[in-house]
């Protein structure tokens, strides 16, 4: 892609009606992405499109760049015909996401083949500091990489909390039963103005439930869950994001109860909504061990309780530990009423369990299954499927790479 021609709009498609134009160039793009090598015949089978249309388009992305053809297909007789595969080299994409307790950056090309990773710890709580920190690993990246930077067409950012629909602003949660933090800092500003790149932001949750879909699941796939630990949930209807009507939708439980004291507002929540990111596994830990309880996780905290994370839970629930797998299978039990909850109202084929518990694996799984069963409606619970996150840490990052690869492929 010619550098004149890199600026894509700032708009993303789940928030505008697509052109005929743009409609056809996401579907023909996304089948050669995923199927090819393939012939333009194929292409024209899968996407529904004839085959003047296929080709007239093909042809085009040919004379940009975005496609190339390779081999010949095998012939039932006649001419063999050409296939086309998507050009992964034509463009990069940089992907950041916010975890339960890491930051990741990525450098992917057209076909989302991962280039270039980072990790990094994050700062315990969100605020105007962790944008620039992103900024930075934003840069890192780009200085490290190797790629150059007219190649690289958008900049991807999936952070928690409400995203105004420009992403100018953003209102991030706080502890429960603690206030709000709104940053006026603008995340899409910050990143343009540093690099002069086109840059989309995305909930966190929005991203990784796009993510799983666009690079994981079944393409028939159409109505899916992507469960951010228990604090929030991307909501796909109809092979669409669903973010409601002011950018809110998925962000569960009540917000700002300051009224209350703190031990009332983590009791209620475990009711009503609104939960710590690690599913209150640690408080309920470190209960159970002030109260005498023997457990692995005293000796890899080295008996400082206010060590105690997630990390030593799930190390401890390896090694068998009994504290540690009851309190997994707790918090695995009360998410699972959440989640019926959500399969009753939405009725989705899918569940995705993400944000960093799917690192507690099967324990946490295997209660989190037991309760859908238990509490959702035969009809929903007999459809629904409920997996851990393929793609884990780089959900996040991966979903907003694929936000920004739709862009490309819509204004081809």
């Amino acid at each position: 892609m010619k550098g004149g021609e890199r600026v894509i709009k700032q708009t993303l498609l789940t928030d505008r009606i697509l052109t005929d134009k743009e409609r056809k160039n996401l579907a023909i793009l996304e089948v050669i992405r995923k199927n090819g090598p393939i012939s333009r015949t194929d292409v024209s089978k899968l996407t529904e499109f004839n085959i003047v249309t296929v080709s007239n388009y093909v042809n085009h992305y040919i004379k940009k760049g975005l496609v190339v053809e390779g081999e010949l297909d095998e012939s039932t007789g006649g001419r063999k015909p050409v296939l086309v595969e998507l050009n992964p080299n034509a463009a990069y994409i940089i992907g950041l996401g916010l975890n339960m307790m890491n930051m990741v950056g990525i450098l992917v090309d057209l076909g989302t083949n991962i280039l270039y990773e980072v990790t990094r710890e994050k700062a315990p709580e969100n605020s105007e500091k962790m944008i620039q920190e992103l900024v930075n690993l934003c840069d890192e990246i780009m200085q490290k990489s190797g790629v150059e930077k007219e190649k690289i067409v958008g900049i991807g950012v999936g952070v928690p909390g409400i995203i105004d629909e420009r992403g100018r602003t953003i209102r991030w949660p706080g502890a429960l039963g603690s206030k709000d933090l709104s940053v006026c800092m603008s995340i899409k500003d910050s990143f343009e103005k540093r690099f002069n790149i086109p840059t989309f932001t995305e909930n966190d949750a929005n991203a990784a439930v796009l993510g799983e879909k666009w690079l994981g699941l079944d393409r028939d796939v159409r109505h899916m869950i992507y469960m951010f630990s228990g604090v929030g949930v991307g909501i796909l209807i109809d092979g669409q994001i669903y973010r409601g009507a002011s950018g809110a939708a998925g962000e569960l439980g009540v917000y700002s109860p300051l009224m209350h004291n703190q031990e009332f507002v983590k009791t209620s929540a475990l009711h009503v909504g609104r939960w710590e990111m690690d599913l209150g596994m640690c408080d309920s830990a470190r209960q159970l061990l002030k109260e005498g309880e023997d457990s692995l996780l005293r000796e890899l905290v080295n008996n400082n309780l206010d060590k105690l994370t997630v990390k030593e839970i799930i190390k401890a629930s390896r090694e068998k530990d009994a504290l540690a797998i009851r309190v997994i299978e707790e918090a695995g039990h009360n998410l699972g009423r959440k989640i019926a909850f959500l399969v009753n109202l939405l009725n989705p084929e899918v569940v995705v369990l993400g944000g960093g518990i799917e690192g507690f694996g099967a324990i946490l799984l295997d209660a989190v299954k037991g309760a859908v069963k238990e509490w959702a409606i035969e009809e929903a619970a007999n459809v629904v499927k409920i997996i851990p996150s393929a793609f884990r840490e780089n959900s996040i990052a991966l979903g907003v790479v694929g936000i920004v690869s739709r862009e490309i492929f819509a204004q081809a």
